[in-house]
Formats: C-alpha cells, sequence, structure tokens
C-alpha cells in the first residue's frame, strides 16, 4: 500500500489565485501520484472561503488530489459541506476521542460520525489517539484510521526518513 501524505491548508492559502497551478505544477514536476496527496482543511476554512474556496477545491479534486476536512464536528455545518463538496476523508477532532471512553456522548458523536461518512462513501480518521483503550473503541465503532501519540509522536524530517526506509526494508525483506 502506498503512502498518502497529508497538508494542512490555511484560507489564505486556498484563497490565493495560483494556489491550484502551483499545485498542479508541483504534481507534475514531481511526477507523484496526485492520489497520494490529500490536503486537509477546515470546516472553517470552507466557510470563510465561500465560493473561492469551493471553486478551488472543485479543482483541487479534478487534479485527483483528496480532499480532507480536519477537525470534524467542530463548528459549523459539516453535514452540509459533506454533501456538496468532493471530500475523500473526514478527520474526527481529537475533543470526540479524548473521552470517547468514558463519555456515551462521546461515543454517540462518533459512531454517527462513522456511521454518516461510511453511508457517503467518506473516509474516517479519529484524530489524537493516545491510548490502546481509545483505539479499541474506535474500532468497536467502525473507525480504522487514526492519528496521534500512540501511534508517533512527534518527529525531524530525518527520524521521518529512517522510519520511512526501515518500514520498506521490512516490507521488500
Amino acid at each position: 500500500r502506498a503512502l498518502r501524505i497529508a497538508v494542512n491548508v490555511s484560507a489564505n492559502q486556498l484563497s490565493r489565485s495560483n494556489f491550484v497551478d502551483r499545485l498542479r505544477r508541483a504534481v507534475h514536476e514531481t511526477g507523484i501520484d496526485p492520489r497520494l496527496i490529500e490536503l486537509e482543511v477546515t470546516e472553517g476554512v470552507i466557510i470563510e472561503g465561500a465560493g473561492e474556496a469551493r471553486e478551488a477545491i472543485d479543482e483541487i479534486a479534478a487534479l485527483g488530489v483528496g480532499i480532507a476536512i480536519d477537525d470534524f464536528g467542530t463548528g459549523y455545518s459539516g453535514l452540509a459541506y459533506l454533501k456538496r463538496l468532493p471530500i475523500d476523508t473526514v478527520k474526527i477532532d481529537q475533543s470526540f476521542v479524548r473521552d470517547l471512553t468514558i463519555d456515551p456522548e462521546d461515543a454517540a458523536i462518533v459512531t454517527a460520525i462513522v456511521a454518516m461518512a461510511a453511508s457517503l462513501g467518506v473516509e474516517v480518521i479519529a484524530e489524537g489517539v493516545e491510548t490502546e483503550e481509545q483505539a479499541a473503541a474506535l474500532l468497536r465503532l467502525g473507525c480504522h484510521h487514526a492519528q496521534g501519540y500512540l501511534l508517533a509522536r512527534p518527529m525531524s524530517a530525518s527520524a521521518v526518513t529512517h522510519l520511512l526506509r526501515s518500514n520498506l526494508a521490512v516490507v521488500r525483506g
């Protein structure tokens, strides 16, 4: 399975008139498969950018680059955007993951997000997973992708390079 890279994009970046052209040029010059890139935008970025953001997101999706809504569930009207925009992934905000194992309301919200995303064909990633208990609860609720300190702490570029090379050696060997 190929490694995907996710990049956070701000409202300011997305609203720049040359953003999509620069992305298109970078994909072309590097020869990277655009399906291996995912741009993460918050619900706020979509709201703040309104028409410009929608147009840019449509152009980005047309390039084959994935779109993720980061911090999903923390504001605005996320449900409408899942329906109207070419969204590939929603990232459940860590505020719902933190107390998932002890707060039935957080568990209900995560369950609803996972079910809704599944019915729309959208991938789900839980943010802020720090314990085995959270990971197990997420799996029981149908969320099979996570990020957080349980999986890896922040690391330098050289440490990431080393990790990727050692994992490649394991996969090939």
